[in-house]
C-alpha cells in the first residue's frame, strides 16, 4: 500500500475514473468512487493520510501538509535566464553540454531535472529516481502532460525518464560510467524555510541523509562528476568528500562537486 487511496473530483467523467483506476493500480492501492464524500470523510473512512484526486488538470495529492500537484516551480524562470545568457549554479556545477547524460537520484518535483534536460538537449539523457511512489506518480504525469509556452521547455519535460526507485539500491544496478553526471538533492539536514507550496513535498519526500556508501556507488556510475545540493556552509559537504563548492554569494544553497574526469 502507498498509504493513500485514489478518487476523482465530484461529477467525474468515465475518463476520469479510468485514469483513477490506472493510478490506483500503479500505486498498489484502491480506487474509490467519490460520490459526495469530502476529502476528510475519505481519509477517515479508509484510514489513510493521503488522497490522490484525479482532476481535469492532473492528479492532486491531499496530504496532512496540504495539496501537492505538478508545477514547474522555478524551472521555467531558470531556463528563461539561461536563454538570456545568465548563469545557473547547478548547471555550472554539473558542467552540462549537449548530448550529456544525467542521473537525478532525488527527482522530487523534477525542477532541477527539467533544467538539466533543457541543457543536454533532445539527444541527451536525463533519468530521475524517486523513492516515493506518490511523488513519482505526480511528477511522471506532469512531465508527460504539462505544456509550456516557453520554447524548448515542453520538449525538456518529455525527455525525462522517471523511475520509482530508491537510489540506495538502484545505483548498484547501473553499469560503470553509465552517466556523465550523478546528482543528489537530499532533503536538507537544516531545512531552508520555504513557501507553503513546498510543505507537502517535504511531507512526502525521503528524509534519510545521503550516505557515504551511496556516494561511493555514484563514483562508479558517473563518468565525469557527482553534484550534491545542500544548504550553504553545510557540514555534509566535508562528510561526503566534496572537492569544490559552487554557489552564489547570497544564495541559501550550494552545490558540492566531486570531480571524476572530464
Amino acid at each position: 500500500m502507498a498509504h493513500a487511496v485514489v478518487t476523482t473530483v465530484r461529477n467525474a467523467t468515465g475518463t476520469d475514473e479510468s485514469i483513477g483506476r490506472m493510478f490506483a493500480s500503479e500505486l498498489g492501492t484502491v480506487f474509490v468512487e467519490r460520490n459526495n464524500y469530502s476529502i476528510a470523510n475519505l481519509k477517515n473512512l479508509y484510514n489513510v493520510e493521503n488522497i490522490v484526486v484525479v482532476t481535469k488538470s492532473g492528479p492532486v495529492i491531499y496530504t496532512l501538509a496540504g495539496e501537492y500537484y505538478f508545477h514547474l516551480s522555478m524551472a521555467e524562470l531558470r531556463i528563461k535566464n539561461l536563454k538570456n545568457g545568465k548563469h545557473d549554479h547547478m548547471t555550472d556545477a554539473m558542467g552540462l553540454f549537449p548530448n550529456a547524460s544525467v542521473l537525478d537520484c532525488t527527482l522530487g518535483l523534477a525542477s532541477d531535472a527539467i533544467v538539466a534536460s533543457y541543457c543536454v538537449g533532445n539527444n541527451g539523457k536525463v533519468v530521475g529516481l524517486e523513492a516515493s511512489p506518490l511523488l513519482a506518480l505526480i511528477t511522471k504525469y506532469g512531465l508527460q502532460n504539462h505544456i509550456s509556452d516557453l520554447p524548448g521547455v515542453t520538449e525538456a519535460l518529455r525527455s525525462i525518464t522517471v523511475e520509482n526507485a530508491d537510489y540506495n539500491s538502484q545505483l548498484a544496478k547501473y553499469d560503470d560510467n553509465s552517466f556523465d553526471v550523478v546528482y543528489f538533492d537530499p532533503m536538507f539536514r537544516r531545512p531552508v524555510h520555504e513557501s507553503s507550496n513546498m510543505k507537502p513535498l517535504r511531507y512526502l519526500a525521503d528524509h534519510r541523509p545521503l550516505t557515504v556508501e551511496a556516494v561511493n556507488e555514484a563514483k562508479r556510475v558517473a563518468k565525469r562528476r557527482i553534484v550534491i545540493k545542500e544548504t550553504k556552509d553545510s557540514s555534509e559537504f566535508s562528510r561526503l568528500g566534496v572537492d569544490t563548492i559552487v554557489g552564489g554569494k547570497y544564495s541559501s544553497v550550494s552545490y558540492g562537486l566531486i570531480q571524476l574526469g572530464g
